[in-house]
Formats: C-alpha cells, structure tokens, sequence
C-alpha cells in the first residue's frame, strides 16, 4: 500500500473546554485571560500554540484548549474566575475527537470535503472554521502552513478517520499526474 500525500493522525492528550458566555464583556475577557494566560481572540480565528490554545466559535462561545494534563485546573480555574459573570464552563474532551493532518497539500485535502474556500487569502492561519466535513459536523484550524488541526464529536470520528484517510491516500491528489 503506498504512503498517503498527506499524512492524517487521531491526537489523544489533548482537552477541550467549552465556554459559553458573552465574549465581548470585559469581566469575560479578564476572567479568560487570568485563567488560560491568553486573550480572547478575534471573530473566528484560533490562537493556538501546539496544544494550547483559545477557538473563538461564536459570539458567545469559546474553544479552549490544553493539554489533558491541565484540564482539570483549567476547568477548575475558569469555573471560579468566571463565577460573577453569566457563563458556563463544560469540560468537553471526552465527547470530542482531534484530527492532525500533515503536508504540503494539505488545503487540497480540505477542499475535497469541506464547503469552504481553503485557499491562504480565504484562511490564513490563526483562522478556524465550524463547518461539515461531508455530512459531519467539525471545526478546524491551521496550526501552520502545513498542518491542520480538525475536531469533530468522538461518536463520529471512526467515520472521519475513514473519510481522512480516503482523502489522502496516494493517487487521490487534486492535481494527480
């Protein structure tokens, strides 16, 4: 069996904890900041740095990733730096499966299964996108100009390894020759 042109990975060790609360609230922003060491960031763009990171997903919900072993203090951390604002704070790792996928044409990859323009101009890093992956539901981000990170739920991603690995497998290049 030949090598995939892009290489695909199923991550495990790293949490996600949903924030639901209004994102342009001061209080917010300094309650986020003071419990992940990182600023809220703009309208659907990600700041992450490997593990870590902060996934602006709507107006009032926030992505916030770590390392599992932090997720507990995370949690714990956001929940009492948040508890005079209307907020929620669920940790949902356990529900969430991560996708990393690697190489130079890896944007071609995401243009075969998502409905979005893939191209830098369109999404430059640091941008994430909710979308569908086919007909599953999914988020994902470019951690550089080669490698993307994609979370969908965990009761779906046996599915999605298998759609990601269609989509990568050696002769199935957009541009083949």
């Amino acid at each position: 069996m030949s090598e995939p042109y892009v290489s695909v990975a199923r991550l495990d060790g790293i949490a996600m904890i949903t924030v639901r609360a209004d994102l342009a609230d001061k209080a917010v922003v300094k309650a986020v900041k003071t419990s992940t060491g990182m600023t809220v960031p703009a309208t659907a763009s990600a700041l992450m740095d490997g593990d870590s990171g902060l996934g602006w997903m709507s107006p009032d919900e926030l992505l916030v990733v770590c390392p599992e072993t932090e997720r507990a203090a995370t949690v714990d951390g956001l929940t009492a730096n948040l508890s005079k604002s209307h907020a929620l704070v669920v940790d949902v790792s356990d529900a969430r499966a991560v996708f990393e996928l690697k190489g130079a044409a890896v944007r071609d990859v995401l243009a075969k299964l998502v409905p979005t323009d893939t191209h830098t101009d369109a999404l430059p890093q640091n941008a994430l996108r909710r979308t569908r992956f086919g007909q599953v539901a999914g988020a994902f981000w470019f951690q550089d100009a080669t490698t993307v990170r994609i979370v969908c739920f965990r009761s779906v991603a046996d599915y999605m390894h298998r759609m990601l690995d269609q989509s990568t497998a050696a002769g199935s290049e957009v541009f083949a020759t």
